[in-house]
């Protein structure tokens, strides 16, 4: 699957290590949300991954002891009807100050990258669409009504000076 970043297909050099697999001694790998937390209750301070996938039905507060240590969250959607990877986006981002690499994952389309980086989204895994779809995407809107994200400045305000 083709990963877009900074406008632009990149290699993607992390790996997801599912459940009940063996942790490689490759440096950037990502697990799930219960295997990072069982694996940080264990070692206590001692380095682990630096990356953790969400699923849907995670919460994101769970990782806020642990933000400044990972490099990369990735947000999973397994299916384009899920919208809680927008609202774990968001929480990351706004109210938990996660300022690394956030990395949709998944079934990702065209029609929600826009929507997608306004949730705080900075990278892209997507087989349903090239890197000059992602960048017609990103570039779709020039304004939006509602705070983001990406702009905490909603276009009235920016209108009205405030």
């Amino acid at each position: 699957m083709p990963l877009i970043k900074n406008g632009e297909e990149i290699a993607n050099d992390w790996m997801f290590v599912a459940d009940g697999s063996a942790l490689p001694d490759h440096t950037k790998v990502t697990v799930s949300v219960g295997r990072f937390l069982a694996l940080k209750a264990a070692q206590g301070n001692e380095p682990g991954p630096k990356g953790v996938r969400l699923s849907p039905e995670d919460d994101p507060a769970a990782l806020e002891p642990y933000l400044a240590g990972l490099s990369l969250i990735e947000v999973a959607f397994p299916k384009y009807t899920d919208g809680r990877g927008y609202s774990q986006a968001q929480l990351l981002r706004r109210r938990l100050g996660y300022s690394g690499e956030l990395r949709a994952v998944g079934h990702v389309l065209r029609d929600q990258i826009f929507y997608m980086h306004r949730s705080g989204f900075d990278a892209y895994e997507t087989a349903r669409a090239t890197v000059s779809q992602v960048l017609e995407a990103l570039a779709e809107f020039t304004v939006a009504y509602q705070p983001a994200a990406s702009s905490p400045a909603a276009v009235f305000r920016k209108r009205h000076g405030a």
